[in-house]
Formats: C-alpha cells, sequence, structure tokens
C-alpha cells in the first residue's frame, strides 16, 4: 500500500547532506513495513530488531565508535555492509537508548552511511540520553490518511480528485467521495485494518482487528511499568477516545485516580503518540504555542477506526446515518479532521476558545501556515450558523479568512472572510 511518507523518505535518501534519520510514530502505524519496502531501492537493507534481538545492545556498550559498531554488526548478520549502497535499519530502537546516543557519531565520522532508526515508543528512550540535536533527521508516520486510504483501494482517480481545483470537483465525484469517505470514517488509517477489509469486503472483519489492534495498545502499558499506573492509562485511553471535541479535565478522566497520577499517565500516552493535545490559544500572531494554554485543552485519539472501537460505536445504527457530521455527535467528523491535518506533519494543532465565562463560542482547529493562521469549524450548517467563527474574525481582524468544513462542494463568502470546503478536503489546508 502506498504511504505518503515514501517520497520523503526517497527525497532523505538522495539529499547530499543528509542524516540518520529517525521515523517516529506510535505502534502499528506501518513504520516497519515502509522501511523495508523503502530498504527495496538500495542494492542491500540490513534489518536489525532490537526486540528480538536484546543480545545486539552490548555491540553499543562498548564504545561509540561508528567503524566497529559496523564491524561487529557485520559478524552478528553474516553479511558485509556496504555504506554506500546498503540501507542500515534499527528497529524498535526504544530498547536499546544507548544506540540511539551513537547517532551523532554516525553522522559525524560515518556521514556516507543510510541510517533509519525507528520505533514505537522514542520518546521514552530520548528522556534517558542526550538527544543529538542537528545531528539527526526526522520523521513521522500516522495512520494512512484519507488518500492513501482511497489509493490502498485501487481509486487513485478519487485520490488524485482532492489535489484538483477547490472549485472544479464534478457533482458525481463528489457523492462518490463522500460514500468512500464514510467507509473510512468505520475502517480508519491503521494499516491492518484497511488491508483486512481489501482482503475480506467485510466490516465485522476489520472491527475484530481494530479490537486485537486495542488490545495490543493496551498491553503495551506494561512497558510503561514504573512510569504510570496501568490502570490509569487504559481508563484515560478510552476516556479520551469518548470525548474527542469537548475539553479535556484531568479529574474526569479517571475519577479513582489523583490528579497528578493522571497527567503523568495522559502525558505518557501522549510521547507514545496515541493521543495528541490540542491546547486553546489567542490566535493574534504567530508563533502560536506562544500563547498555548496548559489548562484549557481538547485531545484527539491515534485512529478513528480505533476510536469507533473505543467508543463502543453503534455500528448497526451509525453506518448508515446520511449525515457523516452527526455520526456520534460530531466526533468523528472532529477526529478525522484533526487526524487528516496531523498527517500533513503540521508542528502543532490548536483550536480557540473565547476567553469568557459567560460565552461557549469555540473554533474546532488553528493552525499556521507560512505564517498565516488558519481557523477551521466542522460545521453542516450555513454561514449564519457559525458564530464561534464570525466572532473569531471579528475580534482577529488580521486572519485572511475562517475555513468550514462541511458535505457540500466548495464555496466562498468573500464578504464574510469565509471559505466552505468538502469535508474530504481537510488535509489540503496544509499541503495547497
Amino acid at each position: 500500500m502506498y504511504r505518503e511518507i515514501e517520497d520523503k523518505l526517497l527525497k532523505w535518501k538522495n539529499n547530499p547532506l543528509r542524516k540518520p534519520l529517525i521515523l517516529r510514530g506510535a505502534r502499528q502505524v506501518g513504520k516497519t513495513y515502509i522501511v523495508k519496502k523503502f530498504g527495496k531501492t538500495y542494492k542491500t537493507i540490513h534489518f536489525i530488531d532490537f526486540e528480538r534481538n536484546p543480545e545486539i545492545e552490548n555491540i553499543f556498550k562498548k564504545d561509540k565508535d561508528p567503524k566497529r559498531i559496523v564491524l561487529e554488526l557485520e559478524l552478528h548478520l553474516k553479511k558485509k555492509i556496504n555504506i554506500e549502497t546498503d540501507l542500515l535499519f534499527f528497529d524498535e530502537i526504544q530498547n536499546v537508548p544507548i544506540a540511539l546516543s551513537t547517532l551523532r557519531y554516525f553522522y559525524e565520522e560515518m556521514p556516507q552511511l543510510h541510517l533509519i532508526v525507528a520505533g514505537s515508543l522514542i520518546e521514552f528512550a530520548l528522556k534517558d540520553i542526550s538527544f543529538p540535536v542537528g545531528r539527526v533527521d526526522i520523521l513521522s508516520m500516522h495512520p494512512m490518511n484519507f488518500y492513501e486510504f482511497l489509493t490502498a483501494f485501487g481509486n487513485s482517480i478519487l485520490a488524485e480528485t482532492l489535489y484538483f481545483p477547490l472549485n472544479k470537483i464534478p457533482d458525481n465525484f463528489h457523492k462518490i467521495i463522500l460514500e468512500e469517505l464514510r467507509k473510512y470514517f468505520f475502517i480508519g488509517g491503521m494499516p491492518e485494518a484497511v488491508k483486512t477489509f481489501l482482503q475480506t469486503e467485510s466490516y465485522v472483519n476489520v472491527f475484530e482487528i481494530q479490537k486485537s489492534l486495542l488490545d495490543t495498545l493496551i498491553q503495551d502499558f506494561s512497558k510503561y511499568a514504573g512510569k504510570s499506573n496501568k490502570e490509569c492509562l487504559k481508563e484515560i485511553l478510552f476516556s479520551i477516545a469518548k470525548n474527542v471535541g469537548k475539553q479535556t479535565q484531568y479529574s474526569k478522566l479517571a475519577e479513582s485516580f489523583s490528579n497528578p497520577t493522571i497527567k503523568n499517565a495522559y502525558n505518557l500516552l501522549q510521547s507514545a503518540k496515541i493521543i495528541t493535545k490540542v491546547p486553546s490559544i489567542d490566535p493574534s500572531g504567530v508563533p502560536l504555542g506562544a500563547t498555548a494554554s496548559s489548562k484549557r485543552f481538547k485531545s484527539i485519539f491515534l485512529d478513528i477506526g480505533l476510536m469507533n472501537i473505543a467508543c463502543e460505536l453503534q455500528y448497526s445504527s451509525e453506518i448508515v446515518n446520511d449525515n457523516l457530521l452527526n455520526i456520534y455527535e460530531g466526533a468523528l467528523a472532529e477526529q478525522f479532521v484533526g487526524q487528516e491535518i496531523l498527517s500533513t506533519d503540521v508542528s502543532s494543532l490548536y483550536y480557540w476558545s473565547r476567553a469568557s465565562k459567560s460565552s461557549s463560542a469555540e473554533v474546532d482547529y488553528v493552525v499556521s501556515k507560512n505564517g498565516k493562521i488558519i481557523p477551521i469549524e466542522v460545521k453542516s450548517g450555513s454561514s449564519g450558523k457559525l458564530k464561534s467563527m464570525h466572532l473569531l474574525l471579528e475580534k482577529y481582524r488580521t486572519i485572511e479568512n475562517g475555513y468550514a468544513l462541511s458535505l457540500n462542494k466548495y464555496s466562498e463568502l468573500s464578504e464574510q472572510k469565509l471559505i466552505f470546503m468538502p469535508l474530504y478536503f481537510a488535509n489540503r489546508l496544509l499541503i495547497v
């Protein structure tokens, strides 16, 4: 299955100033698969799994000399590593943090080597070592976005439609894309779930896979042993899934635990890329993060399909819901938009909430691109129902336009600084 990150990997490979690459991402999003696929562009790929081969840690304990490390890896692999033509791939590198600390020396002393490292819990390992700032390249991997989903099902023509001029989508294409989007809402972007539907065309089979994937995430909590309470982590995981789009309050995430315990567990899930924190900001200028609130924030889940399972969504009724914006009280649509934006590798995701006790005004997402502030609302109604967006645009007059994502085709209300876009164009805001 094609993943857009493949193009970024090729760009990295061909860059003469290439550095060792760290590939970040949650478990089961396809990191190992995609690097092995990418490895076919080399003469040879040398794959080392630190989880399955813990004894390799001893090679890195002696010293941080890249030449010696490569020589001893050759003995382990029983194969010559050609640093000019081969790819060296360290997987699950979080199991050997000391190996991460050698990356700076590979960059400084063996820059011609093509080296990629990946792992699901790298952030935990980075806390225990000195991060090689400026001496590594970093890419993040996410669940499959809607474009990749369409491509996986052989709908390349529909997928390319997402890059048509915004006002040039034929009516028949618009309806077909919305039907495919309905599938994505329930299948999601986890590669194994997508592959299962490709092979079986059964939602029931997909839901079983999603349950298994969710169980795997929960079982992984044992790897956080000593860092947080396992039951607290599990409770927060399900609570976040059920409250996407709502303000997150620590005290309500896991009521039987103290706020410090909950906060620690929340931060761990965030580090593991299972949840994403979306702080409230004041969009008066960039960088937006300068005004990010540490107390007022929302959260989104790793994947829309896994979110469904965690919420125990009633598929029999919701899967035939004519209005995608109404499923689970609109939470699925907000999850979808947030997930799509994150797939563009936007540095941070925010939202706007009016700082007034008497006001409930809120705009779902705010991001910045090329110095411009982009407010995004997920709505089904007309401009007259976008009260929060109108308030934001009135208060912050330097913002050029507000964007409303709906089930309708592209349109503009220039006098109100509003641009309406189909829901499936969510990540176009950060790409075009």
